[in-house]
Formats: structure tokens, sequence, C-alpha cells
């Protein structure tokens, strides 16, 4: 996948100046203007808590999306990695809308997709069909995963919200970042979390992460609700379409896929 290159700018910018004054009859020196510049953690920038930051452990948090306003539920594709072919479709309140699309082996990262409509509140499950192999569909709600797993459900998801800030995928707006592990619980999977990766506007989760520490306001967390108005597998001989997170966070060689 291509990540458009993104970088957290930092801000409170601080000037130093010093002024140094000599001994002697003779001469006076006043002063060099030394300019340092400072990244604080109380400043306003904050990075987003992409990608998943504790790959190789399943991610313990259960999601409720919700639809935040009265209106179509549209994906944007925000890169893959993975090797099995899959799409993404959607059910709202538990039925499906019968949209599957985004195919990761030929979307590219801001493709969209207008999953089906949805009015606010409503509950909205994501699902990850996998058509190569054909092993069935997986869900953002870790208890309808059973099936899939040979098992007990695990969670499949990770989701936290997208603000443009750090990282940028491309002209994606914000909304709520969802990343996929697509392994079945049964096949070894890594939980890395960066399998397929969509944004949504105009959908809540709940609940939020908190920001990254260090990158913003400590103890600061995002509204209860995101509202917004508008990354699997590692590098290897997969077809790969995944941003440079994926490549920086795989340092593993266990062929998933």
């Amino acid at each position: 996948m291509l990540l458009a290159a993104a970088a957290v700018r930092p801000e409170g910018v601080a000037v130093m100046k010093s002024k140094l004054a000599g001994v002697g009859a003779s001469k006076a020196v006043v002063g060099a203007s030394l300019a340092l510049l400072v990244c604080g953690l109380g400043t306003s920038a904050r990075a987003d808590a992409i990608p998943y930051p504790t790959p190789g452990v399943v991610n313990p948090v259960v999601y409720t999306f919700t639809a935040g306003a009265a209106g179509d539920v549209v994906a944007y594709f925000a890169g893959a990695s993975a090797g099995f072919t899959e799409e993404l479709g959607l059910q709202v309140n538990g039925v499906s809308t019968g949209v599957f699309g985004l195919n990761n082996h030929t979307s590219n990262v801001g493709d969209s997709l207008n999953l089906g409509h949805a009015n606010a509140g409503d509950i909205l499950t994501f699902v990850l069909r996998t058509i190569s192999p054909n092993i069935g569909d997986a869900f953002s709600n870790p208890a309808l995963n059973g099936t899939y797993d040979g098992g007990v459900g695990v969670q499949h998801v990770y989701s936290t919200p997208y603000t443009a800030t750090s990282p940028i995928f491309d002209s994606i707006p914000v909304g709520t970042f969802v990343s996929w592990e697509d392994l079945p619980a049964n096949q070894s999977p890594d939980f890395d979390y960066n399998d397929l990766s969509f944004v949504f506007p105009n959908v809540s989760i709940d609940p939020v992460p908190g920001p990254i520490v260090g990158a913003g306001h400590l103890g600061e967390r995002w509204p209860s609700r995101l509202v917004a108005t508008a990354a699997e597998d590692r590098l290897s001989s997969r077809a790969i379409r995944t941003p440079s997170f994926a490549a920086a966070t795989d340092s593993r060689n266990n062929p998933d896929l």
C-alpha cells in the first residue's frame, strides 16, 4: 500500500537568546543568538494511534461502531498487505447491506465504496469476506467470529480515530480507522492488524483510545465519540499494497499467508 509522507510538525518553537559578556578593558562581547527547535509534550501536536501499538498480541478491545448521522456509510481504502483476496462489507443492525468491494489486490489508497445507508445511531458491523481461499467472513464484532476462527471468536480489527495528522493517507478524509487481522485464530495469526485498512467518515467508535503517549497532552482523551464529516502481514513475497508503517512494524518473518 502506498502511504503519503507524513510527519508531526513540532509547534511551540522556542528561541533562546543569550548575551555573553567578556571580561576585559578593551572589548566586550555581546551576544550570540541560539535558536532551538523544541517539540514539547504540552503542545497540541499529536500523532494518531496508527499502526496497532502491540503487534503479536490479540487486541482485547471490543468496539461498538455506530452511524454518526443519517446518511451513507462510505469506506475509504487505506492499504493492505494480505496475500488472501478479500473484500469489505457491512451489516446495519445485524442485516447485511449486500454490498462488498474494495478488493485488496485491485484497490488503490483513496478509493472509496458506498456500503449503504444507515440512520443515526444504527449499529454497524464491518465484514471482511475472504474470497480466495474461500474461508468465509470475519466480523468487527468478535462474538460473531466463532465459525471463522474454528472455535471461540477473537478480535479481528483494531480501530482508532483518524485525524489526518500522522500518518496521512493520501487525500482520505478524517474518520474512524479500522484495520484487520485476516488469518483465522486456528491458522497462527500474527495479530499485527495491518492486513487491510479502511477509514470511515460519519462513523462513531466506542470506546475511543487515548492519544499516543508523548504525542500530545498527557492524560487527554479523544471525545467520547468521533463523528467526522467528510493497514498484515509483512513485506515478503506477497502482493503488497500497504503503507510504510506495515514495513516498519513487521520485523518478523512468519509466512501467515
